[in-house]
């Protein structure tokens, strides 16, 4: 198998293309150019991308690693050559599973490629599964040494001896595993387990049937005498419903009696009604009835009225007697009142002439007193004074002046007295105050009278309305009584009149009411069943009520119904079952074949102990053919200084120079010479355990090699190229420098 071409959309690469050689294809990149890219994009066409793998901490699963940075879909192409034709292989999405499409057909046509599916597909084109062809053909970058995988070791293991699996040690314990397997795995799988468990059940569908016909016994048994329980208790419930029919049909003919009698009493009202003429509905007599009521509280009233006005008219005689007075003769209350009003004014006006007269009389005397002074102070202090006489006559004519100012004075003041005087006289009092308090008391006298005659006044109108009032519902209650009772004169006929024509329109009401119960009864219980006619014979009541019967009778077929679901569901167990004579064959048959299975068990325990010990002896070393071919490989990486190589189960390296007598770990190695020992085991696992020779993968593997022992590795790809096609990725120029531009060389830029 070779490839011809890869395109990618993963990663950092977005429709990106590969086109390796046929032999060795040096592919040079810088860091971060997509080596390691190309590298897993490789892997992931072949075996897919491990979906339930998930992101953790310091890591990135693949699904998430190379999801495209374009924000493109995860989509690629392989051309392969293989067995002579060109394939073409595409993956892409699925949904959200990325590279879940899976194509393969033949170049050029869209022919499928039978049996190359996306579960297989890196299988059959490598020869070997994803384990093995990761610790072999697919060389990463930093891969470090080789580790073990069950695929892995089976195939080394399988070189032991002659270097073919199919007669291997790992195939005949295989087989042994598998026959022991076949027969019992552990506990619960395998031929003797599933042998115990069918004879666990033939055993136990044994007991079971034992078991099935003693419960259909039972069961039948059990359903025959609740069969008889309940006949008997149908047939008493048949008693009660006999008991139940007499009952009703007595009901029946008690209502017919009394619906016959109520249809008597309805024709007899009727006939009453006819008699007494067009009688006014009920609605009328009743109203009717309310006024004769209010007719009665209206002479209440009126008798009470009456009552209020004889007190009120002799309140109103002595409000009116108390109301006169001799000192007002002819004037109202506010007249007495405005009256002493002025006499009041008047009053005020004198006292005050009065007192304006005394002022002047004193100012007067003080003036005349002044200058007599003046006088005499200048008659004894003057510088010329005067003579006796004239002093003597001034002071006689002041003392005349004050003598007559104050005889004026006592006139005017007697004068104006007088005058109020006369005016308060004939009222009896002395002072205006006192008339001013009699003529306010007249005056509430005279207001107290006017309100009691209102109220007289008042009283004699309401008695008078409702007199009117009284008469007219009498005239109208006569007239309307008058309409279905001409006999009556008076209220109390009405009144027996009305009462009359409302009992018998109540009993009419009653009466029909009374008989469309009666007729409802009739056909309600003719709806229950109810029959006329002569009453049958009673037969004898049972001890239970109906309801215990019907309880009773309920609980019987429920339990009825349940036994005879249980005896068919036993009488359907006991025929799947099978015949227990059959059965009993089948028990020893199983019996002989799980003791023949359980002494082929221990013969298989036997060889596989057997087998242990004869590859213990064989194999003191882990696959010499391995180790043979590693060394070879390791000798020429090394220029001979290595010569013998051997490995652990594990894969655990150990080398040995040609003058040293024992192996050295691997541990003790550089870290080039390391990476030349684990590169020599991956090239012989390639060639030993890959028969497909798939493309090897190289990515920077050769990166730790110093430049002769680079010469020597590049030398041994070259010839193992040309058997098998090898893509060596590189970030460095020595290896284009030491392969020069010899033939079988193709070279890549990235």
């Amino acid at each position: 198998m070779k490839i011809k071409s890869m395109t990618a959309t993963f990663g950092g690469l977005k429709n990106a293309k590969l086109t390796p050689g046929p032999g060795l294809t040096l592919i040079h990149a810088p860091n971060e150019g997509g080596k390691s890219t190309w590298a897993a994009f490789w892997r992931a066409m072949l075996y897919g991308i491990d979906t339930r793998d998930r992101d953790k901490k310091g890591y990135l699963a693949d699904k998430n690693r190379y999801q495209p940075w374009s924000g493109a879909r995860m989509e690629g192409e392989l051309v392969l050559e293989l067995e002579g034709r060109d394939i073409t292989i595409r993956r892409g999405p699925r949904g959200n599973t990325p590279f879940g499409a899976f194509s393969a057909v033949y170049t050029g046509t869209e022919e499928p490629v039978p049996g190359l599916t996306a579960a297989n597909c890196g299988e059959l084109l490598t020869g070997v599964g994803a384990e093995v062809f990761s610790r072999s053909a697919f060389l990463g970058s930093g891969s470090g040494p080789l580790t073990t995988a069950p695929e892995l070791e089976r195939r080394i293991a399988a070189l032991v001896s002659s270097g073919e699996e199919d007669v291997s040690f790992s195939q005949a314990m295989g087989r042994l595993r598998d026959w022991k397997n076949r027969r019992q795995v552990n506990k619960s799988v395998g031929e003797i387990p599933k042998l115990e468990g069918e004879l666990a059940q033939i055993k136990s569908a044994l007991s079971q049937l034992e078991g099935v016909a003693v419960q259909v016994s039972r069961l039948e048994a059990e359903r025959a005498a609740l069969e008889r329980a309940r006949d008997f208790l149908a047939q008493e419930a048949e008693t009660h419903r006999q008991l139940s029919q007499s009952k009703l049909d007595r009901r029946y003919a008690q209502a017919e009696r009394e619906y016959q009698l109520a249809q008597a009493q309805v024709i007899r009202l009727e006939g009453e009604q006819k008699r007494l003429g067009a009688v006014p509905d009920r609605e009328a007599l009743k109203e009717a009835q309310g006024e004769l009521q209010y007719l009665k509280v209206l002479e209440e009233e009126i008798k009470q009225a009456s009552a209020a006005l004889a007190e009120a008219e002799a309140r109103s005689a002595q409000d009116a007697g108390a109301a006169r007075d001799d000192l007002f003769p002819e004037l109202t209350g506010d007249q007495a009142v405005s009256r002493a009003g002025e006499v009041d004014s008047a009053c005020r006006a004198a006292k005050q002439e009065i007192e304006r007269t005394g002022k002047l009389a004193r100012r007067f005397v003080i003036s005349l007193a002044a200058v007599t002074a003046g006088g005499v102070l200048a008659r004894l202090f003057g510088a010329r004074p005067a003579s006796d006489s004239v002093l003597l006559g001034t002071l006689a004519g002041v003392a005349v002046m004050a003598l007559a100012t104050c005889l004026w004075s006592f006139f005017r003041k007697r004068r104006q007295r007088a005058l109020a005087r006369g005016l308060l006289e004939p009222y009896g009092v002395q002072t205006a105050e006192e008339l001013t308090a009699l003529a306010q008391s007249y005056q509430e006298r005279c207001q107290k009278a006017e309100k009691t005659a209102h109220e007289v006044e008042v009283i004699q109108n309401a008695v008078a309305e409702r007199q009117e009032k009284r008469d007219a519902t009498r005239s109208g209650l006569l007239e309307f009584a008058h309409g279905f009772a001409p006999e009556v004169t008076d209220m109390f006929g009405c009144s027996a009149a009305l009462s009359r024509a409302l009992g018998l329109d109540h009993d009419m009401s009653l009466a029909r009411e009374r008989l469309e119960e009666r007729r409802r009864r009739l056909e309600d219980l003719e709806a229950q069943g109810a029959k006329g006619g002569e009453e049958a014979p009673q037969p004898p009541a049972p001890d239970r009520s109906p309801e215990e019967t019907a309880q009773a009778l309920a609980q019987t077929a429920s339990r009825l119904e349940q036994i005879s679901a249980q005896l068919n569901q036993a009488q359907g167990s006991l025929q799947t079952m099978g015949d227990p004579a059959a059965l009993a064959a089948q028990r020893e048959e199983l019996e002989n074949t799980l003791a023949q299975k359980r002494l082929e068990l221990e013969a298989i325990a036997l060889a596989a102990e057997g087998l242990n010990q004869a590859n213990t002896q064989l194999q003191e070393r882990f696959s010499p053919e391995l180790n043979r071919l590693t060394g070879e490989y390791m000798a020429r990486l090394t220029g001979g200084k290595y010569s013998a190589v051997t490995f652990t189960r594990e894969l655990e390296g150990f080398v040995q120079t040609g003058d040293s007598l024992l192996p050295r770990s691997a541990l003790y190695l550089s870290q080039g010479t390391a990476d030349q020992l684990y590169l020599a085991v991956r090239l012989a696992v390639c060639r030993l355990c890959l028969p497909e020779r798939p493309p090897i993968l190289m990515d920077d593997a050769l990166t730790a090699f110093d430049d002769t022992r680079l010469e020597y590795a590049l030398k041994l790809l070259r010839e193992l190229s040309g058997e098998q096609q090898l893509l060596l990725f590189t970030c460095q120029k020595r290896e284009s420098e030491v392969l020069g531009d010899g033939p079988g060389v193709t070279r890549v830029e990235l």
